[in-house]
């Protein structure tokens, strides 16, 4: 890729870094790679004002800033998104934008009527979660459509994903690519003391408890892992790890089973993920719905046992047979959880091979090289 100065501003991700969810880790792992890859491309985060540290500030190689958001289930990222466009175009003068999930991608037709190149990745169908009331699921679809039809490139973080996508929008196959998210391969810690310091305050002990990560809504699955959990009856605590963006009747039934035996952390920094990772007994994904689950890479990526439902995302994965049960039912799950978990440990350095964040970064990148301009042609006007 020969390299350019020209400006790329990402959109779909509330902010960086420290922010819960699985956009906001993908561009948290991805930009700052891209950054030290192509220094002479100017990357730019358009974060929400409310998840940003302050109105424009440097992290890692990317210059991050700060638009408003209504703090709203339904309104919050439309808003961001159509006034991230304008400013990309108009004050970051971005020669392509890239949007992260197929909510934003509704803006796809804007942005290429204002003459930027256009990027989507398409992290999961969200338009299946059960959050969504019926409009929020039509505008998701058509975000999908949107992708499919004005975007330049679509990267979705499957195999099953890109595939699916290919047979139903025949004519963007190939401009449909399978880029997975990569396995975090953090740092240690400075002290051993510090480990034993988060695992005292959240209540747990070294490989003395299952661990669950993600937010507290319905497509998680967490209310089959709760009641799966009471009915094997482990020695082992169970420790929930998320919550909710917008507390309601599903978040408060889930954390009503807050005990001594079940505890609900709330969000943890990634420091704190890699120690409660690295000291699980069993890492547990029993998600209805996702894309490609960082989370789990994130727990594999540290060692953990693993064991996920045998959604198709999950079994992208392609561990083995017994780190899976049937999606949605708890009485397979409870089997599963009275094993021990060692009959679920995956070798850690192979999946961060298979799943390698600067082998992401580089097929990102290529596909960022196919859209740049040719030598020489002006940048649009920044205001």
């Amino acid at each position: 890729m020969a390299r350019r100065a020209f400006t790329i501003c990402t959109l779909g991700a509330r902010g960086v870094p420290g922010v819960a969810g699985g956009v906001e880790a993908h561009c948290e792992a991805l930009l700052p790679r891209l950054a030290a890859l192509y220094p002479e491309a100017r990357f730019v985060l358009l974060a929400r004002k409310a998840y940003a540290r302050a109105p424009r500030y440097d992290y890692a190689g990317i210059e991050v800033r700060a638009l408003p958001a209504p703090k709203h289930r339904y309104l919050e990222a439309f808003v961001h998104t159509l006034t991230g466009v304008f400013h990309a175009r108009f004050a970051e003068g971005a020669r392509v934008v890239h949007f992260h999930a197929i909510g934003p991608a509704l803006f796809a037709p804007l942005a290429r009527l204002l003459g930027m190149r256009v990027i989507v990745t398409h992290h999961s169908r969200n338009y299946l979660h059960a959050k969504w009331n019926g409009f929020a699921r039509l505008a998701l679809r058509f975000g999908e459509w949107c992708a499919a039809t004005f975007a330049d490139r679509v990267i979705a973080v499957s195999p099953s994903l890109a595939e699916e996508m290919r047979q139903r929008y025949r004519g963007a196959a190939g401009r449909i690519h399978y880029i997975p998210n990569g396995a975090t391969e953090f740092a240690p810690p400075a002290r051993d003391e510090d480990e034993a310091a988060i695992l005292t305050r959240l209540g747990v002990a070294a490989r003395d408890y299952i661990v669950a990560v993600g937010r507290l809504t319905p497509e998680k699955g967490l209310h089959d892992l709760i009641p799966a959990y009471q009915k094997a009856s482990p020695r082992r605590k169970l420790l929930i790890v998320g919550k909710a963006d917008f507390e309601d009747a599903y978040s408060r039934g889930l954390t009503a089973h807050a005990s001594d035996a079940i505890i609900f952390a709330g969000f943890q920094d990634r420091a704190t993920l890699r120690v409660l990772y690295a000291n699980a007994g069993l890492f547990v994904m029993p998600s209805h719905h996702e894309g490609m689950p960082i989370a789990a890479l994130e727990a594999l990526s540290c060692g953990a046992p693993v064991l996920m439902s045998d959604i198709q995302p999950n079994r992208d994965l392609a561990l083995p047979a017994a780190c899976y049960f049937k999606m949605g039912d708890a009485d397979a799950l409870a089997a599963k959880l009275a094993r021990e978990p060692d009959a679920y440990a995956v070798d850690a350095r192979a999946m961060l091979k298979a799943f390698s964040w600067p082998e992401v970064a580089r097929q990102t990148g290529a596909l960022y090289g196919a859209l740049m301009p040719p030598r020489g042609s002006p940048a649009p006007a920044a205001a």
